[in-house]
């Protein structure tokens, strides 16, 4: 048996600010993070664009465009701080009709709103930052996006965690809880506080402290796709307005850290939670209750979502997801891309059940005993630092309520 003050499982972007900030504030307190894989980042994290984003997507009265402003700036300080990989390239949202410009004005009055830099460029100014965007009139700007390497990033929050004396336990996988004791692997730990920061699963164990009733983890495949041929075609991240009525972005071009082009991601119905390729990691108990909730979502046609899933299987066809992206620049190589999708990452998507809607915001349950990060899906990279302030700030209001 171990004991800790604060026990944090998973081992994800999330866990790990919250373990530095636990740290920040709690110097002398005992932190262990039990993670089921061998190392950080092995799943969203680690398999993200790496896009830190400005924040002029989400509404005002959201957590994500309270945090997105300052974590995009306390990220990239971080990066440039530790010696760590930074590409300030900056992004553009280009327009492919009329209909589009209504968006970007949308984008706008949210950038203003938020008190994010989002600049007017007409289609001169456009060809000046990114030589091979079209847009239809004009387009947005934002100079504060920038991509860092998300691998890189975790595995220097992992060090520094390390060094300031909190615990990894990797491999060991959380099986159960009973009475304040956590089963994970072949170990059982004690705490005073438990943070349930499991991505993928965070639903299923919030269920065991009896939280987050309403809800459960949809996932949802991303692939990208590399551009080969150079990495001088594309100057910037290029993106087209997205449908603002759910939680993805549409397919756009991603400036790597390194000047790497790829293009993506698909937002593809995935069948299990870690659907990545084949069958790996199948289980039954998973896909049914998935399966299940995403017929209900194609009947119901909630939020569009069969126009959705017909649209987004439609880009596993190579020439029809290339002809997505090719749409929004002048002169790119269609042959130029890799044969087949990298490596691709599953959104951990929150349903509500009973309204049948995909959760736009951050969800946090908990209570004197542990909190519960339901729904730390995009920009919850770009927002980690300023969130995981927020989840201790919440940890410590309900554990002054104990009595």
């Amino acid at each position: 048996m171990k004991h800790y003050q604060y026990l944090i499982a998973g081992a994800g972007i999330i866990g790990l600010t919250i373990a530095r900030e636990l740290k920040k504030r709690f110097s002398d307190a005992t932190i262990a993070v039990i993670e089921k894989e061998e190392d950080v980042a092995r799943h969203a994290s680690g398999r993200n664009s790496g896009v830190l984003h400005a924040g002029f997507y989400y509404t005002a009265d959201s957590l994500k465009a309270k945090f997105t402003k300052r974590g995009n700036k306390a990220l990239t300080q971080y990066c440039l701080e530790k010696g760590l990989s930074v590409h300030q390239c900056g992004k553009v949202v280009i327009a492919r009709d009329e209909k589009d410009l209504e968006g970007l004005e949308e984008l706008k009055r949210r950038a203003e709103k938020n008190g994010v830099e989002l600049i007017w460029v007409d289609e001169k100014e456009l060809k000046e930052i990114e030589p091979n965007a079209v847009t239809y009139q004009k387009a947005l700007y934002s100079p504060s996006t920038s991509t860092v390497n998300p691998v890189e990033v975790c595995q220097a929050i992992k060090k520094e965690n390390i060094q300031n004396g909190v615990d990894f336990y990797f491999c060991h996988p959380y099986r159960k809880v009973k009475e304040q004791i956590i089963f994970a692997g072949d170990k059982r730990f004690s705490y005073d506080y438990f943070i349930n920061a499991a991505g993928l699963y965070a639903d299923k164990i919030a269920q065991d402290f009896g939280f987050g009733k309403d809800y459960m983890i949809i996932p949802f495949k991303g692939n990208y796709m590399k551009y080969e041929k150079n990495k001088e075609d594309i100057q910037t991240n290029i993106y087209p307005v997205p449908n603002l009525k759910n939680p993805f972005l549409g397919v756009h071009f991603t400036k790597m850290v390194d000047g790497t082009i790829k293009i993506g991601p698909t937002a593809t119905p995935a069948f299990w939670r870690e659907n990545y390729q084949g069958w790996s990691r199948f289980r039954l108990s998973e896909a049914i209750p998935i399966l299940y909730y995403q017929a209900k979502l194609f009947v119901t046609n909630s939020f569009h979502f069969r126009s959705l899933a017909w649209e987004e299987i439609r880009k596993y066809r190579r020439s029809f997801f290339i002809g997505e992206a090719l749409e929004m620049v002048r002169n790119v190589d269609p042959n130029g891309f890799a044969d087949s999708f990298s490596p691709p990452g599953i959104r951990a998507q929150l349903l509500n059940k009973k309204s049948l809607e995909l959760v736009q915001d951050f969800i946090v349950e908990g209570d004197k005993h542990s909190i519960h990060i339901l729904n730390a899906v995009s920009p919850a990279f770009t927002c980690s630092m300023p969130f995981a302030e927020y989840v201790v700030d919440r940890i410590v209001e309900w554990k002054e309520k104990r009595g």
